[in-house]
């Protein structure tokens, strides 16, 4: 009798593009196991009172904590990021489950509504099992983003992580496990992206949180809407960076680049689009080109390293061949623009200047470390290509003129616009696009009611009933 090959999931250090671990792919049964699993832990932990979902979730925030030099160094390991940007999303995350512990209650205790006869209120009630499918490029942090909020309004969870951090997905479900969460309220599925459909399917998940890339959020949200779903998508972004005339260009070009530079560029809020006026164009340019210059790319366990790999050799691969396109269809390369002759994912920081419309980078995102300057003549102008994407995310305003900024963010048509700084997290402030950036909310409170029943209660009598 013929033995199937059995399949794995594989975790490669970026840095050098070396084997770490693998996990065997999961079995469909062994799916349908566990999501029955997580059905039936749904039953008890659903009536567990606020008081005792929040020791535990503290719990979590505390070991994460007390743990965050090594889940940052599995993190850098794994998906090849800066360590000290590992150890800052580790305590991010933390912050964000002591968010949801800390106001969870409040935020799900009954809602009255103003009636005019008798009594009326919304009951927000857990619905069941959510499937979490989540990227790489902030391994915990897009863990939390989900889990925080669901776990604490008494839903329970299976997590499809992205494929290249395995060890980051299972090191999460043993600190749940290890601070008291039940088994069965939280699991890892170690299944490839094919099989996410299939799981959407299982009529125990009752809906569906992705954060991916748009093809990924389309099918997704396909699946879920043929099954009556719903689902939250929060997808690619293209954001763009408008520079006003009053600026200081030195502030302006450091928070710019830097943060376009945060995670090696693999942000789907970072600046991808500086939109600069005319008349300051080539002095933000060359000072742009100057500090992308003295970034130090290379190991990113090293303290003084600015510019880490990125998360896989073929990543490293999709963004110089973006390069190469937008150059062959008429982009400048002002700087880098090549693959570094080097082992690991490694691409030089580059500068890209002169994409105009005709060139299909103009609307594609790029994942990597690469800084697109646009100019402009008229503020008018500005805001017609920042908008000119089908993305929506994020986006920022840099100037002195507070007001000014404010009337310019109220144009752009995005989810999150930020005023003289990149598109930032905070727990509480809600997280989500509008457009092809996808739809609903994380963090804050609007992200615990995306996967409540808020269920209306009403009280009167037979003659007052209308």
């Amino acid at each position: 009798m013929e033995t199937l090959k059995k399949s794995y999931i594989k975790s490669i250090n970026p840095f050098n593009n070396e084997l770490v671990k693998e996990f065997e792919v999961m079995s469909n049964d062994q799916v349908d196991q566990i999501v029955d699993k997580a059905d039936e832990a749904f039953k008890s932990w659903k009536n567990t009172s606020f008081d005792e979902r929040a020791k535990i979730i503290h719990k979590v925030a505390s070991i994460m904590r007390d743990r965050k030099q090594e889940l940052g160094k599995l993190a850098t390991l794994e998906m090849g990021k800066l360590l000290r940007e590992s150890i800052y999303e580790v305590e991010l995350s933390a912050n964000i489950f002591d968010y949801y512990a800390d106001n969870a209650s409040k935020f799900l205790s009954d809602h009255p509504l103003e009636t005019e006869l008798g009594e009326a209120f919304l009951s927000y009630e857990p619905i069941g099992v959510l499937l979490s499918v989540q990227p790489w490029n902030f391994p915990y942090y897009q863990i939390t983003r989900s889990a925080a909020s669901a776990l604490m309004a008494g839903n329970t969870m299976v997590l499809k992580h992205a494929s290249n951090v395995p060890q980051c997905a299972q090191i999460m479900e043993d600190i749940f496990h290890e601070a008291g969460l039940p088994k069965g309220v939280y699991t890892n599925l170690f299944v490839p992206g094919g099989s996410v459909e299939r799981i959407v399917d299982n009529p125990k998940i009752k809906a569906v949180a992705l954060t991916g890339s748009e093809a990924a959020g389309g099918s997704i949200a396909a699946a879920a809407g043929k099954n009556i779903k719903k689902s939250t998508l929060e997808l690619g972004g293209s954001d763009p960076f408008i520079v006003l005339e009053d600026v200081d260009i030195d502030k302006a070009v450091e928070t710019a680049i830097l943060g376009r530079m945060w995670n090696a560029g693999q942000v789907c809020v970072s600046p991808k689009r500086i939109i600069v006026p005319e008349t300051i164009a080539e002095n933000f340019i060359q000072k742009a080109k100057t500090l992308l210059a003295s970034l130090k790319v290379g190991n990113p366990l090293e303290d003084d390293t600015v510019v880490a790999p990125l998360s896989s050799e073929k990543a490293a691969q999709d963004v110089a061949g973006q390069v190469e396109k937008a150059v062959a269809n008429g982009a400048k390369v002002e700087l880098g623009g090549k693959r570094i002759d080097r082992p690991g994912a490694f691409l030089e920081p580059t500068l890209l200047t002169g994409i105009t419309a005709e060139n299909p980078i103009f609307f594609e995102e790029i994942f990597g470390p690469v800084v697109v300057i646009y100019t402009y003549k008229t503020i008018e102008d500005a805001i017609e290509l920042a908008n000119a994407t089908t993305f929506g995310l994020g986006g920022s305003v840099f100037g002195n003129d507070i007001a000014k900024a404010k009337e310019v963010a109220r144009k752009i048509d995005t989810g999150m616009v930020y005023i003289n700084h990149v598109t930032g997290i905070a727990p509480e402030l809600p997280f989500g696009g509008t457009k092809r950036s996808g739809y609903g909310r994380e963090q804050s409170p609007a992200a615990i009611y995306e996967f409540v029943n808020a269920k209306l209660i009403r009280v009167t009598s037979p003659e007052n009933l209308y």
